[in-house]
């Protein structure tokens, strides 16, 4: 059955990442995996470590230090549960009842490859535990997930409430069209409002497009308001989010335009890291 995998690590925003996983969830009638991955961290060692250090030293500083390393995993190994512990709670608190627990060694984007066959959704914060969620930046494991993953990721950015409405930053591109028509299919979202918005020039290619993507919207039951803006990518799309009080932002990796360049200092790159409201990316 597929599920929904959360990734929880031991940052602030791993609440969020549940309250959405959890939404996700009932939305979707399917269960939560709850996946914590212990990367090693490897302390930086030299090959020339001595100088004068004698061999016998040097010896006996490596085996300390593997003692250390050791101790590091067990407490971190420890620490994990108890955050697995405290996501199953807060999922149950929210009614969820099939939730799945999977805490492995290793590095996370090779642990999602692993699952990505089951998984219907991920769930993961724009940074981990290493970032200050003040900042506006996107975390290496969310870029990572991005290039390497290709089933729909939400991306939690702050305390998470339930949306009550959506906007799909759309680039009239054929893989475009793609997503759109699988997003359609879908019970996400189904019963609220949602904007389709596109940024180009006000053609009659453009706006045919626009009505296209709107129809196969239409056609699968969903609310659909349309608009054809211009300007600069990242300031229309969140000035357009403002003016709408929009509660989540859907955008895709995909197409050949402003919006394909994902995560290669691109108009997208910004309005993720820059977004106070989560993030629904389709690939």
């Amino acid at each position: 059955m597929s599920m929904i995998t959360a990734c929880i690590d031991g940052s602030s925003i791993s609440a969020s990442v549940c309250d959405a996983a959890a939404w996700v969830s009932a939305s979707l009638e399917a269960p939560v995996k709850l996946l914590h991955v212990l990367e090693r961290t490897n302390l930086p060692l030299n090959d020339n470590l001595s100088g004068t250090i004698g061999l016998g030293s040097r010896e006996h500083l490596l085996a300390e230090m593997t003692r250390l390393d050791e101790e590091r995993s067990k407490v971190a190994l420890e620490h994990g549960k108890h955050m697995l512990d405290d996501a199953r709670l807060r999922l149950e608190q929210q009614g969820i009842k099939d939730i799945k627990i999977k805490q492995r060694h290793g590095q996370l984007l090779e642990a999602l490859l692993d699952c990505e066959a089951e998984t219907r959704v991920f769930v993961i914060g724009r940074l981990g535990e290493d970032h200050d969620h003040q900042m506006q930046a996107i975390g290496s494991h969310l870029e990572n997930m991005v290039r390497g993953i290709k089933v729909p990721i939400l991306v939690a950015v702050g305390a998470f409430t339930t949306p009550e409405n959506y906007m799909i930053a759309y680039d009239g591109s054929q893989t475009a069209d793609e997503a759109i028509a699988k997003f359609a299919s879908s019970p996400l979202l189904k019963n609220l409002p949602g904007h389709l918005v596109m940024v180009g020039a006000d053609t009659a290619e453009n706006q045919q497009q626009l009505a296209g993507a709107k129809r196969i919207l239409e056609q699968a039951g969903r609310s659909i308001e349309t608009c054809l803006l211009q300007g600069d990518v990242q300031e229309v799309l969140s000035q357009y989010r403002r003016d709408q009080n929009i509660d989540l932002m859907v955008m895709g990796a995909y197409g050949h335009s402003r919006l394909r360049e994902f995560f290669v200092g691109s108009q997208t790159s910004k309005m993720i890291a820059s977004s106070p409201v989560p993030l629904l990316l389709l690939r």
